[in-house]
């Protein structure tokens, strides 16, 4: 028999986690952190949990619509249990290097321009990626304690206590299936068709 793959968990700012479990983006921007394996981004699995955090959050750093949602939105201090409420299918992904390629995406995540382009700029040699999601609510949240392991700057974080698939467990879309789809065509159409990069397959391993 062929070991299951161990579903990672996707750790983003709190404040991004609820946008995309509220279906009000269905878009990631992703440069990779300092801890990175092999210090450059790349996706760890098709499907993965969502690790809500509050490290380098900040409401000055999103659109002034939504700075009021750090405070409502459920993070997981360092050191203390981590709440799981969710998780994502990538569904697509593009690789961008351009701010006129970023600039078509404005509007479509919560952050403000600036620090999207800030994104875009650090670690110039490397492309932001940009990840199309379908997010899901679990209709009961997980909690798990907390590991020294799970701190600090990176993107895939591999969580102990979790069942082995997301997929498993009760959960609602964020989105209707008609809803998605049209969010996503906007996403894909900002960029160009030829731009997107679908998944090999359903929980295929995927590395870059």
């Amino acid at each position: 028999m062929t070991p299951q793959v161990r579903i990672p968990a996707l750790k983003e700012w709190a404040v991004i986690v609820h946008a995309l479990l509220a279906g009000e983006q269905v878009i990631d921007l992703r440069k990779g952190g300092l801890k990175e394996d092999g210090r450059h981004f790349g996706i760890a699995n098709q499907t993965a949990w969502l690790y809500p955090t509050a490290e380098h959050q900040r409401p000055e750093l999103l659109t002034t619509a939504y700075r009021h949602w750090v405070d409502i939105s459920e993070s997981s201090p360092v050191g203390q249990p981590i709440r799981i409420l969710g998780w994502v299918e990538i569904v697509s992904h593009a690789t961008i290097s351009e701010v006129n390629e970023l600039d078509a995406l404005s509007g479509k995540a919560i952050w403000t321009d600036e620090y999207a382009q800030q994104r875009l700029k650090w670690k110039s040699r490397d492309p932001l990626w940009v990840l199309l999601m379908r997010a899901h609510r679990l209709d009961e949240p997980l909690t798990i304690p907390w590991r020294d392991n799970y701190g600090g700057c990176t993107s895939w974080v591999d969580l102990t206590g979790l069942p082995a698939d997301p997929r498993s467990l009760p959960s609602t879309p964020a989105l209707s299936d008609v809803a998605f789809e049209s969010r996503s065509k906007g996403a894909r159409e900002a960029l160009g068709e030829t731009a997107w990069t679908n998944p090999a397959g359903s929980n295929s391993r995927i590395s870059g």
